[in-house]
């Protein structure tokens, strides 16, 4: 952990690679994580955690399976939302995004149930901010 300000401007210059969280921080016992996102992610859920996206830049859609049916919440630019624990849910940004995510450190962005995750996604976990 820094005991420096991060920017998280200068913390998203630094990488490119879509839907593979930095960790910048952490918070007790959670990650503070920021990513890249661009199209459709996964289906997938946290069987025992909820999952918390802020929009720092973009439009983010997070399509839900609940038991009334399918829905998709919109969240633009600095829109908070919290996805319940078990929930399955599949995030996308057709013009992309940038997004800050506080997960329990170690857990998979893609979940404990998931369809396959695509080649390009590098890490599940995050990668230490360089």
């Amino acid at each position: 952990m820094s005991d420096r300000p991060i920017s998280l401007d200068e913390a998203l210059a630094g990488f490119d690679a879509l839907w593979s969280p930095r960790i910048v921080t952490h918070v007790n016992d959670y990650d503070v994580r920021i990513a890249k996102v661009r199209g459709e992610h996964l289906w997938h859920a946290h069987d025992d955690t909820d999952e918390f996206f802020l929009v720092l830049d973009g439009e983010l859609h997070i399509s839900l399976r609940e038991p009334g049916g399918e829905r998709t919440v919109v969240l633009p630019r600095g829109a908070v939302f919290t996805v319940p624990a078990g929930t399955e849910h599949k995030p996308s940004a057709p013009s992309g995004a940038a997004i800050l995510l506080f997960e329990p450190t170690g857990t998979p962005t893609v979940g404990d149930r998931h369809d396959p995750v695509p080649a390009h996604v590098d890490v599940t976990t995050g990668h230490a901010l360089a």
